[in-house]
């Protein structure tokens, strides 16, 4: 069973930058697409980025896109969420997602795994 776990959220200004990360363990996920999602008090959870599994592609939200950028350890078995300019409408619980093929569909239905979840708040 394939166990995630996401960490580094936290509070953080506008216009400033944070870095989460996302440790996999009970299977090596090298050739897994990950992805991030969130979701924001109020509203449905939503893809924001993604990195292939095949070819270390990414695809983003055209909301984050120039401000995130996802990355990935295999060596660790992690990935990297890095966040910069950040707006109050970043805040949301960003979960950690991944799927047993290597392209990173922005459909919550095509994960296999999910991790529990870590909250940014972004103040103004």
């Amino acid at each position: 069973q394939v166990q995630l776990a996401e960490s580094g959220g936290g509070l953080v200004q506008a216009g400033g930058s944070l870095r989460l990360s996302c440790t996999a363990s009970g299977r090596t996920l090298s050739r897994y697409a990950m992805s991030w999602f969130r979701q924001a008090p109020g509203k449905e959870r939503e893809f924001v980025v993604g990195i292939s599994g095949s070819d270390d592609r990414t695809n983003s939200a055209d909301s984050v896109k120039g401000r995130f950028t996802i990355s990935r350890d295999n060596a660790k078995n992690t990935v990297y969420l890095q966040m910069s300019s950040l707006k109050p409408e970043d805040t949301a619980v960003y979960y950690c997602a991944a799927r047993g093929q290597s392209f990173p569909y922005t459909g919550q239905g095509w994960y296999d795994y999910w991790g529990q979840g870590t909250t940014v708040t972004v103040s103004s």
